[in-house]
């Protein structure tokens, strides 16, 4: 069942703060990597490449945790629980330059591969805290 985001969630995740997901390991283990992240209504969208183990990951098991924590004051974040109910390579490439000038200040993503194929992972979000 997807919750709505406080006025303060949605702050702090349009904000120039980085996230960490935990996604779930084949054996059930955690993996956590720092992400840059976006919303959609009250979805959280974090953009990714094929063959990035988080993807692999929720590709088997859509269970996810998110922080952000603002960068400003630690004591300060939103923690989730969701799942992912959309992988889609539409619009990423766009998605990757947009989150590349919200947290770096350029107009392009510069840390591009050759024959990379972006994707981003949108997650709904099913339980919220958020902490001041």
């Amino acid at each position: 069942m997807s919750v709505q985001l406080s006025e303060r969630a949605q702050m702090l995740i349009r904000a120039k703060n980085l996230g960490n997901i935990a996604t779930l390991m084949p054996d059930g283990s955690p993996h956590v990597v720092p992400v840059w992240v976006d919303l959609d209504g009250d979805d959280i969208l974090v953009n990714t490449a094929e063959g990035r183990q988080k993807l692999k990951n929720v590709r088997r098991d859509p269970r996810v945790a998110l922080d952000v924590v603002n960068s400003e004051n630690p004591y300060e974040m939103v923690t989730l629980r969701g799942h992912v109910v959309e992988v889609t390579s539409e619009g990423a490439d766009a998605h990757i330059d947009k989150l590349a000038n919200k947290y770096l200040g350029r107009d392009r993503y510069p840390f591009r591969q050759p024959g990379e194929q972006r994707v981003i992972i949108r997650i709904e979000p099913e339980r919220v805290s958020d902490y001041r």
